[in-house]
This record gives C-alpha cells, sequence and structure tokens, in this order.
C-alpha cells in the first residue's frame, strides 16, 4: 500500500506497542509511511530498556524513516530540578537518535489548574525548556490534554505562553482527541508542528467520560470530529504530519496491525479528497 503523496500520515509507537522497534519502523514502510513516532513510556521497548540513543538512530537509518518525536517529557509545566535534569536527559537522547522533537505533556492529576498558577507555571518552564531545547536543536510541541484535570487544556492557553517567552524552540501538537474534549473552538494551523489522531466510536459515552483506552483508529463511526479538524487544519495551510495514536488495549492484541491503519488511511484520505472537490 502506498500512502497519499498529498497527506503525510505517521505512526505513533502506541498504535502498535506489541511491535519491537524493527518491526514497527518496518510496519511503516510497509504502509508507504517515512514518518514515526517512538516513546519513553513502553516496558521492553527503546527508550525503556535501555536502548542506546545511537542504536535507535541506526534502525531508523536502515529503514528509511524519520524520527519526528520522542513521546514525552512528562509534567513538563511542574518546573524543578528533577524535572530539568529529565528535560536535559531527553532532550539529549533525542538529539542522538535523529529525532526532530520531543512532545511535552502537562501535568494531568488536577493540580496547577487555578487561573493564575497554571499560567505562571507554565511561563516559567517554557523559558526554563528553551535554552535546553536550543542547545540540543530539537522542538519541544507542546500538547495540551482536553481532560478536565489538566493544567493546561486550550492550545490558546500554550500559544500565547510561547510567543510571551520568544519561543522560537516551541511548537503546539493538536490532537484530536484532546481537541474535542477541551470544547476549542480554534485550531490554529501556523503554529502546530503536529497533528495526533485517534476515534472514539462508543455511542454510550460523554466527552467528559472518554478517556485514552477509548481511542481506537479513525473510521465511519468516529464521534470525534476528526476529518472536519482535519480540513480546518489543511484549509489554515498546515501541511504536517498526521500521525495516528490509538490507545485501545484491543489493538494491543492484533499481531499485523497494517490492516486496520491501511483501512483508516483510506478512510481518511477518501473524505478529505471529497471534501476538496
Amino acid at each position: 500500500m502506498t500512502a497519499s503523496s498529498e497527506l503525510r500520515f505517521a505512526i505513533n509507537h502506541m498504535a502498535a506497542p506489541q511491535l519491537t522497534l524493527p518491526a514497527f519502523f518496518a510496519l511503516a514502510r510497509t504502509l508507504g509511511l517515512s514518518d514515526v513516532e517512538i516513546r519513553n513510556d513502553i516496558a521492553g521497548k527503546p527508550i525503556l530498556d535501555g536502548t542506546p540513543a545511537a542504536t535507535v538512530r541506526a534502525e531508523a537509518a536502515r529503514a528509511g524513516v524519520t524520527l519526528l518525536t520522542i513521546n514525552a517529557l512528562q509534567r513538563f509545566n511542574d518546573w524543578s530540578a528533577e524535572r530539568e535534569r529529565q528535560a536535559v536527559e531527553l532532550a539529549a537522547y533525542a538529539r542522538d537518535a535523529g529525532a526532530e522533537a520531543i512532545i511535552l505533556v502537562p501535568t494531568n492529576d488536577g493540580s496547577g489548574r487555578e487561573d493564575g498558577v497554571r499560567q505562571q507555571r507554565l511561563g516559567a518552564a517554557l523559558t526554563a525548556l528553551q535554552p535546553i531545547l536550543a542547545e540540543h536543536g530539537v522542538t519541544g510541541l507542546v500538547e495540551p490534554l482536553g481532560f478536565a484535570s489538566c493544567s493546561l487544556r486550550l492550545k490558546r492557553e500554550a500559544i500565547d505562553a510561547i510567543r510571551a517567552v520568544g519561543g522560537d524552540s516551541f511548537k503546539v501538537t493538536h490532537d484530536t482527541f484532546h481537541h474535542h474534549l477541551a470544547g476549542e473552538a480554534e485550531v490554529f494551523p501556523e503554529i502546530t508542528g503536529l497533528v495526533h489522531i485517534s476515534g472514539v466510536e462508543d455511542p454510550t459515552l460523554s466527552a467528559a467520560d472518554m478517556r485514552d483506552g477509548h481511542r481506537v483508529l479513525v473510521g465511519p463511526a468516529d464521534r470525534l470530529g476528526n476529518v472536519a479538524q482535519l480540513r480546518r487544519l489543511r484549509a489554515g495551510g498546515y501541511a504536517g504530519p498526521i500521525s495516528f495514536e490509538p490507545f485501545a488495549e484491543e489493538l494491543r492484541h492484533i499481531a499485523d496491525p497494517a490492516a486496520g491503519l491501511e483501512n483508516s488511511i483510506a478512510f481518511i484520505a477518501t473524505k478529505l479528497a471529497q471534501a476538496a472537490v
């Protein structure tokens, strides 16, 4: 299967965490894709298993794939000496592995949500991260989470903070799941560095009850409006990667996940082509 040349699809390792890194890279190539995201939260897989960055770089080069991101620096807006250590370590690993960016995930435990507090913490974290990212030559992709418990739900708030610190090393991630949960109207294509896509199909769920475990591949029963979100982003000039990031447990037990991803790619490409006519 060859992916549409007009649409730059990618896959996050969370789309098939059961695969080894070489098998995951091979999956991307089978789908006609060359962009991938790796993670630091999959047990027994790079980078949690201690695989050196140079090995990851070599495997990516051998497969002919580009490492878009390492996902993620967690609780980035709860800055501390320990968070600084983690940021430097992850940025260095990303540089040495050949990854272009790291995902920055905010606190999501109900803390730091108060008006004034969350803005101050966000600004302080971005200010501290800017020189670290610049020194290592990687971009920080701020990813607001739509959950009510999250300390950074809106992309507008992230963008305002990025601009306030003069953050040349930052862009935002537009996650279609979190965009739906947050209820944010704007999509900000001009400062979007990556789009994460996944679908939710369960008709019984309210937005407030949707969780990562409900996130499947995007298809006709999708309730998140993925196609509509992508249309708006593309109409605004976004031409960057569109990366699959489903979390549903049932996807973890598929020996060959290529067919499901291929079907989702075809569905999205067809719907977007129809909109363009």
